[in-house]
């Protein structure tokens, strides 16, 4: 197992921004992002057309990240992607225990 300590920085973002959140945590050290994608269902998520509920479409973006970089990497996507903006979306991080098939030494 690889011993490096990492963090999961989990961005959730309106559908079509993830390549803004990838572009941001690439620029500031990151190496890449998985995305998946997910719908919102929160009070100020649901819109009517036509008396139908459109629950929006959301990208979520998992970034595994050393540590050393996490606090860097988080502050460039939040001011990038302005997420203190209402309505832009929400970045939380997650303290990660440990990790297997990672290929490469972090910082490479």
């Amino acid at each position: 197992m690889d011993k490096t300590k990492y963090d999961l920085i989990v961005t959730i973002v309106n559908k079509g921004n993830c390549t803004r959140v990838l572009d941001a945590s690439k620029r500031a050290g990151a190496d890449g992002g998985t995305i998946v994608f997910g719908r919102g269902s929160g009070i100020h998520e649901q819109a009517k057309l036509f008396s139908f509920t459109i629950e929006p479409e959301k990208d979520i973006i998992l970034t595994l990240i050393d540590k050393k970089k996490t606090e860097h990497v988080l502050n460039t996507i939040v001011q990038e992607v302005e997420l203190n903006e209402p309505g832009n979306g929400i970045a939380f991080v997650m303290d990660v225990e440990d990790v297997a098939g990672i290929n490469h030494p972090a910082g490479e």
